[in-house]
């Protein structure tokens, strides 16, 4: 419970985060055109408002919703999701929207993308600023690559060390490096001291999301960091600094396959191969009925050693701005899958992305996700669907081109769909997540 709450608390904060900024970036240059805004809300005051203030001298009313699960800047003489139409039997004011000229409409309507992708940028280099980059030299990771059942039917080997990819020498693991090796036509390996060629289908992504086991990860050692006092682990004399090669005669070099054993023998006894010393003993102890037998196991960088890379100022800013590029590319090219089989069945709703936070309060990785559903929302908001601002963006550039406005019919009838098609689409995306959750 208390991991559901951390969770739901940090998904809850980057939603506020990310709905201000976007909305800020459309009161922005709204306000630039002296264009009047009614409302400007964080959260939606569906039946009612936490908190209201309108200033004096101010034609915006400023609040917090109750439900936070979203929030809007209501701009004068537009058509939204509120589908307040009145105003279009009077003739056009001043300060309305539809009263500003195509250029000055489309900029206000593109502010909150804008803002968007921004923030992104602002907060990878923050980042990079403040807790630096990890870089792990590929030479280092001497016990090579773990690779889902998919990776190996693609003709991947657990223990393989990448060498190359398309051609590239890979020097590093770095962000993107799995991506790339996924998108690869061929890879170039290390595998039992010689050199081969993994040929990657065309198709790998769409298997890799099928299968929904990911591709791979780098192969640790399950090496015992620490040993509970009250553990199964305690009693039978294991210690730190034992390494776990082998569950009931079975190898084991990575340490999720230590992990998924030991898991599947709950309230059951197991033998374990260890290293000790350079001494290899076998140790029987029984797991209790959750799985476990009281250690914990020793991070990553105690095992392989990572570079850690620090940034001045003048360094995090072109740092920041090229990881988020880079990552809305990444984003872009992998919206092609939306609209396939295995794309479909991975799209999530609110579950989905409150699992991608840490289950323990991680500064770091709470603004990577942030840095990362900001560019989600930039890409997903650009789309030229009605009712978002992509589809206003559609009917306005129309207008530039043509030289004619579309008309007010058309534009309430395309609100009225595009609002039917999100509705669908979160109600699929949510649906997708109550399945997997009693799978």
């Amino acid at each position: 419970m208390i991991v559901f709450l951390i969770k739901a608390a940090q998904l809850i904060l980057a939603f506020a985060i990310l709905v201000f900024v976007h909305e800020l970036g459309h009161y922005f240059f709204a306000r630039l055109f002296r264009v009047r805004v009614d409302k400007f809300y964080l959260f939606f005051d569906w039946g009612g408002a936490i908190f209201r203030y309108k200033p004096k001298r101010s034609e915006t009313e400023f609040g917090i919703g109750w439900l936070p699960l979203g929030g809007y800047c209501k701009i004068n003489g537009m058509i939204d999701e509120s589908m307040d139409t009145e105003y279009l039997q009077q003739e056009p004011k001043p300060y309305e929207f539809r009263s500003r000229p195509a250029w000055q409409r489309l900029l206000i309507m593109l502010g909150g993308v804008l803002f968007n992708f921004l923030l992104a940028l602002v907060i990878y280099s923050g980042i990079v600023l403040q807790w630096g980059s990890m870089r792990m030299p590929s030479d280092r990771i001497s016990s090579g690559m773990a690779f889902s059942s998919v990776a190996q039917e693609a003709g991947f080997q657990n223990d393989d060390i990448i060498l190359a990819v398309d051609g590239r020498p890979v020097d590093a693991l770095a962000s993107g490096f799995m991506r790339s090796v996924i998108q690869a036509r061929q890879v170039e390996v290390l595998r039992q001291g010689r050199r081969e060629i993994v040929h990657v289908p065309h198709d790998m992504m769409k298997r890799v999301l099928k299968a929904n086991s990911g591709f791979m990860s780098i192969q640790v050692p399950f090496v015992i960091d620490s040993v509970m006092p009250q553990g199964t682990a305690y009693a039978c004399q294991l210690k730190a600094g034992d390494s776990i090669t082998a569950v009931n005669g079975k190898l084991m070099p990575d340490a999720s396959d230590v992990i998924g054993a030991i898991r599947s023998h709950a309230g059951d006894s197991i033998a374990l191969s260890i290293v000790r010393a350079g001494e290899e003993l076998t140790i029987t102890l029984p797991v209790d009925t959750g799985g476990l037998i009281g250690v914990s196991l020793r991070p990553l960088d105690a095992i392989y050693t990572i570079d850690h890379i620090r940034y001045s100022l003048f360094e995090a800013i072109p740092a920041g701005i090229a990881q988020g590029m880079g990552t809305m590319r990444s984003y872009v090219s992998d919206m092609k899958y939306v609209f396939t089989k295995e794309g479909a069945g991975q799209i999530g709703g609110f579950g989905t992305l409150g699992s991608l936070f840490p289950a323990s309060w991680n500064w770091p990785q709470f603004w990577a996700m942030t840095a990362l559903l900001s560019i989600m929302l930039a890409v997903m908001n650009i789309l030229p669907i009605p009712a978002l601002d992509g589809g206003h963006i559609l009917f306005i550039l129309i207008e530039i081109i043509t030289r004619r406005k579309v008309g007010q019919e058309v534009l309430i009838r395309a609100q009225l769909i595009g609002m039917a098609i999100l509705i669908l689409l979160v109600l699929y995306a949510n649906g997708n997540d109550l399945l997997r959750a009693f799978r």
